[in-house]
């Protein structure tokens, strides 16, 4: 299981957060920036981490239960 969350403008993906890299990417030259800037906050790096536990292993057993 994975948690990412993406950012767009326009339709453009600049950058995402994914579980399983742990950190911020950024896709194009604005992205790489925030990405950069939000990758030194460790605070938030761990609470995007902990989005996981919370949103989805909390929900596996709702949609699985039934399979």
């Amino acid at each position: 299981i994975e948690y990412i969350r993406s950012y767009y403008y326009n339709k453009l993906e600049f950058t995402r957060f994914s579980s399983s890299v742990g950190k911020y990417v950024g896709f194009t030259e604005y992205g790489v920036r925030n990405a950069a800037a939000w990758n030194k906050d460790a605070s938030d790096l761990s609470a995007m981490k902990a989005q996981k536990e919370a949103v989805c292993l909390h929900n596996v057993p709702v949609y699985y239960s039934n399979a």
